[in-house]
C-alpha cells in the first residue's frame, strides 16, 4: 500500500519543486539585471564593493540574510490567508519572492567568488546544480513543456506577422 502511494507523492514533489525552480530561473537573470542597474548609483555601487570583498563566511551570512529576514513576511501572508484575505496574502507571497528573488540574486552574484572558496559550499553548489539541470532536463522533455512551447512559437509567428503587416 505505501509504494503505491510513494510514486505520485515523488512525482507530485518533483513538480512542485520544478514549478518554483522554473519561477526562479525565469526571474533570477531580468531581475539580477534589474538589481544591477539599481547598483550602479554611486552609493549602492561602494556597498556593492564592500560586499564583493568580505570574506567567505560573512559573505554566507550575508547571501543566507534575505531569505531569514522573508520569513516573517511569508508568516504574514500564511495569516492574511488565514483570517480570509486570501488575494492578498497571495499577493503578498508573491511580491516577497519576487523581491526576495531579486536580492538574493544580486547578492549571490557579488558573493559567489566568495562562497566558491569554501570546498563545502563549492561541493554542495556542483551537487545543486547537477540535479537542478536534471530536474529541468525533466520538465523539458514533458509533453506539456513541449507543447507549451510550440504554442508559444505558433503565438509569436502569429503576433510577428501581425506586426509586419500592420
Amino acid at each position: 500500500m505505501l509504494k503505491l502511494l510513494i510514486a505520485p507523492l515523488r512525482w507530485l514533489i518533483r513538480v512542485v519543486l520544478a514549478v518554483v525552480i522554473l519561477f526562479e530561473e525565469w526571474g533570477w537573470e531580468p531581475l539580477q539585471r534589474v538589481m544591477a542597474a539599481i547598483g550602479r548609483r554611486p552609493a549602492l555601487r561602494q556597498l556593492e564593493a564592500v560586499v564583493r570583498r568580505f570574506p567567505p563566511y560573512l559573505a554566507l551570512v550575508v547571501f543566507l540574510l534575505p531569505g531569514l529576514m522573508l520569513l516573517p513576511i511569508k508568516l504574514l501572508a500564511l495569516w492574511l490567508i488565514g483570517i480570509g484575505r486570501p488575494g492578498l496574502g497571495l499577493a503578498v507571497i508573491v511580491l516577497a519572492k519576487v523581491v526576495g528573488t531579486a536580492i538574493v540574486a544580486r547578492i549571490f552574484a557579488l558573493t559567489h567568488p566568495a562562497l566558491m572558496t569554501l570546498p563545502w559550499f563549492a561541493r554542495l553548489y556542483g551537487r545543486w546544480t547537477v540535479w537542478k539541470e536534471a530536474l529541468l532536463a525533466w520538465v523539458r522533455a514533458s509533453a506539456v513543456w513541449r507543447s507549451a512551447r510550440a504554442l508559444r512559437l505558433r503565438i509569436r509567428r502569429v503576433f510577428r506577422r501581425g506586426a509586419s503587416g500592420a
